[in-house]
């Protein structure tokens, strides 16, 4: 019997989903796992392509588990890998334990695409039905591009901080992507995320336990909550890349303290940024100060180039790493890191899209685009 016939099994007697659903499950772990080169179907935020781009990529056989009497199928990894598993395959009961008085996330409804007028200039990707991997060589700009690259970040930047003001009880999430989605096409540029590999909305909203790319739907925001925004606009051929954790009425000290620390960490990173610096001090950066206040880094979403395409090299790690590569001046990259109170192992809804933590403790992220000066780096997306 092969890999894929024992899981089809494992996951139908579990009543995990019908035939096509598995096949699905099984499809998009072989297009991450197995395939050299493959992308995975990610917003904004990449697994390190270290493994991805492998010379002598693992077999899919390799790396299934399954415990007699266990409610879950696992991939067996080595500990480098242990992110891309709880990412693909390890799903927890959402219904299982939490130390919190919060309500678990639930899917809320989500409206219809939103048109965008056609004399707004589309990224290549929206008429492809391919999801955009990670585009290979930098992001680095003459005076021109610079120039462009400054407009977009100024907007997605304005854009950012308006959405900003619609956070408030009862609010939902829907609402502000109709808003954004509205300030963007009147300013003559595309919602980023339209589109892009599928995604239905023009932006990111990420509530409490949400980690990144959550979609925009009929759930109303609780006085509280915390709610990080990312936005991408597309203007005149170039992408501006931001994202900022707010504030949703009373919210309480622990939330508080995460957010301003993972602010602190993004402000951090940058201060450390000029040509000729090694991209892996700012994860060094980010992850020491993390650490002094007990928080977890997340590892499978991380920073990268961004200009005339969405996502390009460098992949930018936000933890302790080893990886080679360093700064070039006018170069323009994305630095976004997300940290969490409790368990910093992903688990990837049904939607494809929305990443929650493992054990539903709160996460934050902060993110700007920054372009490599000759003193140290300008921030391209604050207003």
């Amino acid at each position: 019997m092969d890999i894929k016939t024992k899981v089809e099994r494992i996951y139908l007697k579990e009543g995990k989903g019908s035939e096509g659903e598995v096949e699905r499950k099984i499809n998009r772990g072989r297009s991450m796992v197995g395939a050299l080169g493959a992308q995975p179907k990610i917003l904004s935020s990449f697994v390190s392509n270290r493994f991805l781009h492998s010379p002598n990529p693992p077999h899919l056989h390799q790396f299934f588990r399954y415990d007699a009497g266990a409610k879950h199928l696992y991939m067996q990894l080595p500990r480098t890998f242990s992110g891309l598993t709880n990412l693909l395959f390890n799903r927890r009961n959402v219904d299982e334990s939490t130390n919190t008085k919060r309500k678990r996330l639930r899917p809320g409804k989500v409206s219809p695409l939103r048109p965008v007028p056609d004399h707004i200039l589309k990224p290549p990707y929206v008429k492809s039905k391919r999801p955009p991997g990670i585009a290979s060589g930098p992001e680095v700009h003459d005076e021109k591009g610079i120039e462009c690259m400054r407009a977009s970040g100024r907007l997605a930047a304005k854009v950012l901080e308006y959405a900003g003001t619609l956070v408030q009880p009862g609010t939902k999430t829907d609402e502000i992507d109709e808003a954004v989605h509205q300030m963007i096409i009147d300013n003559g540029a595309y919602p980023s995320p339209l589109g892009y590999g599928g995604f239905p909305k023009s932006v990111c909203t990420s509530v409490n336990e949400c980690i990144c790319h959550g979609i925009p739907d009929s759930r109303a925001l609780e006085d509280g909550d915390i709610i990080n925004i990312d936005v991408t606009v597309y203007l005149n051929g170039y992408h501006g890349d931001t994202s900022a954790t707010f504030f949703c009425g009373n919210v309480d000290d622990e939330a508080r303290n995460l957010v301003e620390v993972t602010k602190d960490c993004l402000y951090k990173a940058i201060s450390i940024c000029a040509p000729g610096v090694e991209f892996k001090k700012i994860g060094k950066t980010i992850h020491d100060h993390g650490d002094k206040y007990r928080y977890g880094v997340v590892r499978q979403f991380v920073g990268h180039g961004v200009g005339r395409v969405f996502h390009s090299d460098p992949v930018v790690l936000h933890y302790r790493n080893k990886d080679s590569g360093r700064m070039m001046l006018n170069q323009t990259f994305t630095i976004e890191p997300m940290l969490t109170i409790g368990s910093i192992h992903p688990v990837i809804w049904d939607d494809d899209w929305t990443v929650v933590t493992e054990d539903g403790s709160l996460s934050a992220q902060f993110e700007h685009t920054i372009l490599i000066t000759e003193n140290g780096a300008e921030i391209l997306t604050q207003c």
